[in-house]
């Protein structure tokens, strides 16, 4: 895969920064609206249905309420393997991703920057057996037909149970489908069981399933997970005011969350599928940081530079990547001086 250049910095004023947040019924008022003489005509938005604070930014259009004279797009993605292809072709500027494709984009050199982390992944992520198949144990997915999108935080939590419990993928039939194509094959009775998010996790779940392990359980066999929000090389050196003022509309929606999550759930349960109630089991199921606590996983040797390192480890043992990636290497993806 290609590694596209980087474009020169050009004459940049500057922003006038500053987010007021005033938290009035759940929702953020009164972020300050930003200007600048070289902003973009339109900023692209790449996103998956998470239950975090920036599907809460979306919900709440904070982000155009800073930027009212840019068109800002959202784009909805099904895998991180289909994010790094837009990053790589720059159709997108901003976009969430998780922590293994992550570290397969920084193996590949793709053109992208790490500046935020949206969430560390626990109950929201699982695998889901039909009730019917008999499957009461780890062990018994053997013979069976599970079902996970390949390359995601749901694919890498699952090798590592699989690891932890001396599981090999040969052991069963392991299908690669997308969220939406995996729903509609346990619909069939095609598959016997699937790791996946929410909110298919809890579709699956209404629909004949339970919950065998979590990715909180799959983190306490090391395999931890999370999602991280990267930036176009190019669109960060070229506009690195806009991607400050980006973390500040986040920091705020991380704080509705915590403050108000009723409010919040209320804005995000349409885009999830789910009902409110729904949603703030969703919610609940993750571990959002806020600005002031990126700092430890930023910084140095920082938990983030050591999960994706470990991540990127055993990628490169599953061979999904050709050469061990160095922490340096993985330093320079992050954007520490954020922080």
């Amino acid at each position: 895969m290609k590694n596209t250049g980087i474009k020169a910095l050009s004459g940049i004023m500057a922003l006038a920064l500053g987010v007021s947040l005033i938290v009035c019924g759940g929702k953020s008022a009164g972020i300050s609206k930003a200007a600048e003489s070289d902003l973009p005509d339109k900023i692209t938005m790449g996103y998956w249905e998470s239950p975090n604070g920036e599907l809460l930014t979306k919900a709440n259009g904070t982000f155009q309420d800073v930027f009212p004279d840019i068109d800002i797009e959202w784009v909805e993605f099904q895998s991180g393997t289909d994010i790094l292809t837009a990053i790589q072709s720059g159709s997108i500027d901003f976009a969430t991703i998780g922590t293994p494709p992550v570290a397969l984009g920084i193996a590949h050199k793709y053109p992208f920057k790490i500046f935020y982390l949206h969430d560390v992944i626990g109950e929201s992520e699982g695998l889901i057996v039909r009730n019917a198949s008999q499957i009461k144990t780890i062990a018994d997915i053997k013979g069976k037909t599970i079902a996970v999108p390949f390359g995601t935080t749901s694919h890498f939590a699952f090798l590592n149970v699989l690891k932890a419990n001396g599981i090999e993928t040969t052991d069963f039939t392991l299908l690669d489908m997308t969220a939406s194509d995996l729903f509609a094959a346990w619909q069939r009775g095609d598959i016997d069981g699937a790791y996946i998010w929410e909110s298919v996790k809890s579709q699956l779940i209404e629909n004949d399933g339970t919950q065998l392990v979590s990715s909180a359980d799959a983190a306490e066999m090391g395999g931890l997970t999370a999602e991280v929000g990267i930036v176009r090389n190019d669109f960060y050196e070229k506009y690195p005011d806009i991607v400050k003022k980006y973390i500040d509309v986040l920091d705020a929606s991380v704080q509705d969350y915590r403050n108000d999550p009723e409010g919040s759930a209320k804005l995000i349960a349409g885009g999830l599928a789910l009902s409110e109630e729904e949603t703030l089991v969703a919610m609940d199921e993750i571990i959002v940081k806020d600005k002031s606590e990126q700092a430890d996983y930023f910084g140095g040797d920082g938990e983030l530079a050591k999960t994706l390192k470990a991540t990127a480890d055993f990628l490169y043992d599953q061979g999904s990547i050709d050469e061990k990636i160095e922490t340096d290497v993985i330093k320079q993806a992050i954007l520490s001086e954020l922080y």
